[in-house]
């Protein structure tokens, strides 16, 4: 059993692979033209927004949108503590200081009360100035963008969704990647979407902000690549990878995130009352990046993972250390009583196997290993 396993899902689409892959090498055109504008075009029109620009991996397509918005030294920027390094990673790299706020056990996103708080804590000490958000879609449910958006707001900040691991997802059926000021997301490929490579896109209604990300992620270019009007970096999505995505966003909007949301309903059903199994609120939909247990404690949650591994069934840690414990940011000041639910979560939280090709009888089987170790039954 794979723990996402992206060989059935080539299995069933690769003449459609094998064949777009084919038709650029046979093209010979590898980085940019025709495939990588239509393809973003398309993931626009999927997400609800007026332009994707699309670049080398997440991480850049984040830290390119603080770069275009001028994001740098004594400026504050709000992340989650409960996510992966990367989302904090952009803020120093460009400089600027991450703030970490914990996160709603339920949902494991952002605390919007939490958030606000740590907004008015900056504010008042006054070393730094609140520019930004980074809240982040984890594990596949977006954010609660309605209460965020109005913080924002309230406090004239931009936000910046990261949805690397909640592309699919909505609130209301507003798709994520569409809220606040600009979205992200990631294509590796283990991501709700993914390419076989590294490979990102940025979504935005700004058209100001568009025309200067097309030209950051390519050296800062003006009218052509040999025009350099401001210092860039080298970021494209190559063509290879545009290609793929392109078959595989086929199949994502067609099955892929009704399949994966079967399978979340089907695991709740042999679940609940087991385990703490994935809250999703009224109105959001996930696109289940992962499916994500609570257990009572760090024994017992690493008991089962060891019970399951002996039984031949992967599971996944996200994630066994919070941000701010993170020794890269072992320089700034933190107060642990202000981390209380993610130090919590790290301990207790197990993904198990998910993705939109899961069989019944696999399912049958990770729920029954499930109980059996909880239950002893």
């Amino acid at each position: 059993m794979e723990f996402r396993d992206l060989k059935l899902q080539y299995e069933k689409y690769k003449l459609e692979i094998d064949s777009a892959i084919q038709n650029v090498i046979s093209n010979a055109q590898f980085v940019g033209g025709k495939v990588v504008s239509e393809l973003e075009k398309q993931l626009a029109e999927y997400v609800g927004v007026k332009h994707c620009i699309t670049c080398a991996n997440g991480t850049e397509a984040l830290s390119l949108v603080l770069m275009a918005w001028g994001i740098g030294k004594g400026d504050a920027v709000f992340v989650p503590d409960f996510t992966f390094f990367s989302t904090g990673e952009v803020v120093s790299f460009r400089g600027a200081t991450p703030v970490f706020v914990d996160v709603d056990r339920d949902t494991f996103n952002i605390d919007v009360v939490k958030l606000e708080n740590a907004i008015q804590k900056t504010i008042e000490e006054g070393k730094l100035t609140p520019k930004v958000v980074i809240p982040v879609d984890l594990f596949g449910l977006p954010a609660n963008y309605i209460e965020i958006e109005k913080i924002a707001d309230k406090y004239n900040l931009l936000v910046l969704e990261d949805g690397a691991q909640g592309f699919g997802g909505s609130i209301n059926g507003k798709k994520a990647c569409s809220f606040g000021d600009a979205a992200t997301t990631s294509f590796f490929p283990a991501k709700p979407l993914g390419c076989y490579g590294d490979g990102g896109a940025i979504f935005t209604n700004d058209d100001e902000l568009a025309k200067l990300l097309n030209s950051l992620k390519v050296h800062g270019k003006g009218e052509n690549k040999y025009d350099n009007v401001r210092v860039g970096v080298n970021s494209r999505l190559d063509t290879v990878q545009a290609s793929v995505l392109k078959v595989k966003l086929k199949a994502f909007t067609e099955h892929e995130v009704e399949d994966v949301n079967r399978v979340y309903r089907i695991y709740n059903e042999k679940l609940n009352g087991v385990v703490t199994t994935p809250i999703i609120p009224d109105g959001f939909y996930s696109s289940f990046a992962q499916y994500t247990l609570k257990l009572e404690n760090k024994e017992q949650r690493d008991g089962l993972q060891a019970f399951l591994r002996e039984n031949g069934i992967p599971s996944m840690i996200y994630y066994v250390k919070p941000m701010h414990d993170q020794e890269a940011f072992k320089d700034l000041d933190f107060d642990e009583s202000d981390y209380e639910v993610t130090n919590e979560l790290c301990n207790i939280v197990l993904s198990l196997p998910m993705h939109p090709y899961l069989a019944d009888e696999d399912i049958e089987l990770v729920s029954r290993m499930v109980k059996k170790y909880i239950l002893g039954t």
